[in-house]
C-alpha cells in the first residue's frame, strides 16, 4: 500500500523524463516484452531535445559508411582522448566510459533503425576541435522529416520545435544566403514545394528535434509504452538498498509506482534552477538558458538524497546569446554562434579588446566568455560589426538587411554609431582601444591570417563562416560605417554535470559502489564528454546511447 492507502502500480521499468533517451530505453524493454512507464512532469512530451536541432554525435555510424566516409572506433577514441583526456576531476568522462560510448553509440543507432526509425547524416558538420581523429565530414546524425499527424491525438502533446518548416537542418542553414546564392534559391524552392504539398495532402512534416522526438514518441506508442503527463516524481524509493520504484505526484495526489527492474533518470539538468547555478556555476543566469522551463535539477538532488555521487557540476553546454526585446518571454534565446563568426564582425570586451576566437564552437566560445568575466569581473562582451555585415548576414534571428524590428531601436538593443568612436561612446567602450583593435583585425584580414586567435584556420571555422566570402570564410574587414554593436551573454542549452554513472549507466555512490536498480542518462548525469562537446550532438547522442545501455543492462540483470 502507498501513503494514501492505495496499492502501488507495478511496472518492470520506470523512466523519469520524456527525452529521446527515454523513448530509446523504452523501446529496448518493450522489445523484450517488459511493461514500461515514462513519467513526464510537464504537459508536453519531448524535453529540451524537442526544441533543439536534434543532432546526435555518433562515431563510425551506418550513414557515414553508406556515404563512403572513413571512420572507426579507434579514430573516434583517439579524438576523444585528445580533446577530453584523462582527468580525475571528470570521472563521468573516464576512459572506460569513453570506450563504451564509442562502441555502443553506433549499436544504439542500428537498433533504432531496425525499429523503423529514419535518420540521415548531415552532409557536412565538422567536429569542433582540430585534433587527431577528428572527422571533417563530421559524425552528426539527425532525424528525417517526420509527419506529426501520424501521432493522432498525441500530436498536440508533443513539444513544438524551433523551425516550423519542412526543411532539413542543412537546408535551413542555406536560407540566409538566398539573395546571394543560386543553390540557396533552389533549396528555398524545394522547401516551399514540400510545404505546399503538405498543405494539400494534410501532412505536417517537422524537422530537427521535434522530428526526432516525434519519431521516438510514435515508435514508443506503437510499441505499447505507457506515458503519463503532468506526473512529477517526488521521491526515489529504496528497499533493502535497491531502488524499487518512485513516488509520483499526479492529479493532485501522490502515488507509489513499483519498478521491478529499475528506474532510469532522464529528467534534464539544472539550467533553470538559479539556486543550483549560483552554487555550482556562479556568474551564470537561468534567464540566459535555452533549456526548457522544467530543467530544474530536482532529480539530481533526489539522487544525492539517497547517497548518489555527483560530478562535473561546473560544466555546461554554453551558447553565446543576445537578448533582444521580448526574448524574456521566449524559451529559446537568440543564439549567436553563427553570427559572431561571419566576416566584418568581432567580439570585444568593455575595454575594446578581443579575447577569444569568434569562430570557435559555441561551447568553447561561451566558456571563453565566462572565463574572461572571472578574470575581469564586470566585463561585458559586445559583438561589433559594420554595415557590410548588416546587409549580408542574419542577426539575432532576423534575415539579412538593414530593416530590423522597431523595438530594437526603442530598447537600444542594436547600438549604432556613424563612426567607431560614436559607437564606442554609446556602448561605454574605450574608443581608442576599439580603434586599435579594429585596425589590428583589419590588418589580419589583409594578410589573410588572424595572428592573435587563428580565426579561420580550422575546418570547423571555415564551415561555420560564409562559404561565399573570399578569400576567407570568416575574415572580413570592419571598415564601412555606420557601425553597430550588440551585447552578448554566456547562455547555454543545458548543464553537463549530474549523477555519476558507470559504463553500464548505473548510478554510483561516493565510494564508487553501485546503487542497484538506479540508472541515469542525459543531462541528469556527469557527461561522458567531460567539459567539452566534441561535435554537434555531443549531448543528445550520449543521452540516447546511455539509455540504450541502461535498458540492456536491466534486461541482462533480470535474466541472471
Amino acid at each position: 500500500m502507498d501513503g494514501n492507502g492505495a496499492t502501488p502500480q507495478g511496472f518492470d521499468f520506470v523512466i523519469v523524463g520524456s527525452g529521446a533517451g527515454s523513448m530509446c530505453a523504452a523501446l529496448v524493454l518493450r522489445g523484450a516484452g517488459r511493461r514500461v512507464l515514462v513519467l513526464e512532469k510537464t504537459s508536453l512530451v519531448g524535453g529540451t531535445t524537442a526544441i533543439s536541432g536534434g543532432v546526435m554525435w555518433i562515431p563510425a555510424n551506418r550513414y557515414m559508411k553508406q556515404a563512403g566516409i572513413e571512420d572507426s572506433a579507434a579514430q573516434a577514441t583517439a579524438y576523444l582522448d585528445a580533446v577530453i583526456g584523462d582527468r580525475p576531476d571528470m570521472p563521468g568522462a573516464s576512459r572506460e566510459r569513453r570506450l563504451a560510448y564509442v562502441e555502443q553509440a553506433p549499436q544504439m543507432l542500428d537498433f533504432l533503425a531496425g525499429q523503423g526509425l529514419k535518420f540521415r547524416r548531415m552532409p557536412s558538420w565538422p567536429d569542433y576541435y582540430d585534433a587527431p581523429g577528428a572527422s571533417v565530414p563530421g559524425r552528426a546524425v539527425v532525424s528525417e522529416l517526420f509527419d506529426i499527424r501520424l501521432l493522432g491525438d498525441w500530436r498536440k502533446k508533443l513539444r513544438p520545435g524551433f523551425l516550423p518548416l519542412p526543411a532539413n537542418l542543412d537546408e535551413a542553414m542555406q536560407l540566409p544566403l538566398v539573395k546571394r546564392s543560386r543553390e540557396a534559391k533552389k533549396t528555398l524552392a524545394r522547401i516551399l514545394g514540400r510545404a505546399i504539398a503538405d498543405k494539400f495532402t494534410g501532412r505536417q512534416r517537422t524537422t530537427a528535434g521535434q522530428a526526432l522526438q516525434g519519431q521516438m514518441l510514435h515508435a514508443a506508442l506503437k510499441a505499447g509504452v505507457e506515458i503519463w503527463l503532468d506526473a512529477e516524481v517526488t521521491q526515489l524509493q529504496l528497499q533493502d538498498g535497491r531502488i524499487s520504484g518512485v513516488t509520483v505526484r499526479k492529479d493532485g495526489r501522490e502515488q507509489a509506482v513499483d519498478a521491478r527492474l529499475g528506474v532510469l533518470v532522464n529528467a534534464g539538468g539544472f539550467a533553470r534552477n538559479q539556486r543550483m547555478l549560483d552554487r555550482y556555476i556562479p556568474g551564470t543566469s537561468a534567464s540566459w538558458s535555452s533549456a526548457i522551463e522544467a530543467d530544474t535539477g530536482e532529480m539530481i538532488e533526489e539522487g544525492q538524497r539517497i547517497g548518489a555521487a555527483v560530478a562535473q557540476m561546473a560544466e555546461r553546454i554554453g551558447m553565446e546569446i543576445a537578448l533582444p526585446p521580448g526574448s524574456e518571454k521566449m524559451m529559446i534565446k537568440a543564439a549567436m554562434q553563427n553570427d559572431v563568426c561571419k566576416p566584418h564582425a568581432i567580439v570585444v570586451d568593455q575595454t575594446g579588446r578581443r579575447y577569444a576566437r569568434e569562430s570557435s564552437s559555441h561551447p568553447v566560445f561561451s566558456e571563453s566568455m565566462i572565463e574572461h568575466a572571472r578574470q575581469s569581473p564586470g566585463a561585458t562582451s559586445w559583438m561589433v560589426f559594420d554595415s557590410q555585415y548588416l546587409r549580408k548576414y542574419m542577426l539575432a534571428g532576423t534575415m539579412p538587411g538593414g530593416k530590423k524590428p522597431k523595438a530594437w531601436a526603442e530598447a537600444n538593443f542594436l547600438r549604432r554609431g556613424e563612426t567607431l568612436d560614436a559607437l564606442a561612446a554609446d556602448c561605454g567602450i574605450d574608443a581608442a582601444a576599439l580603434r586599435v583593435t579594429v585596425e589590428r583585425f583589419n590588418g589580419f584580414v589583409r594578410q589573410g591570417r588572424d595572428e592573435d586567435f587563428q580565426r579561420g584556420d580550422s575546418a570547423y571555422d571555415r564551415w561555420v563562416g560564409d562559404p561565399l566570402h573570399a578569400p576567407s570564410n570568416t575574415l572580413g574587414a570592419i571598415e564601412e560605417g555606420p557601425y553597430y554593436a550588440v551585447q552578448l551573454f554566456p547562455g547555454d542549452v543545458g548543464t553537463f554535470g549530474g549523477l555519476l554513472t558507470d559504463a553500464q549507466a548505473r548510478v554510483l555512490r561516493e565510494d564508487g559502489s553501485v546503487i542497484p536498480g538506479l540508472y541515469a542518462t542525459g543531462t541528469s548525469t556527469a557527461s561522458v564528454m567531460g567539459g567539452v562537446e566534441p561535435g554537434a550532438g555531443g549531448s543528445i547522442g550520449p543521452a540516447m546511447t546511455w539509455a540504450y545501455v541502461a535498458a540492456r543492462h536491466a534486461l541482462g540483470s533480470s535474466a541472471a
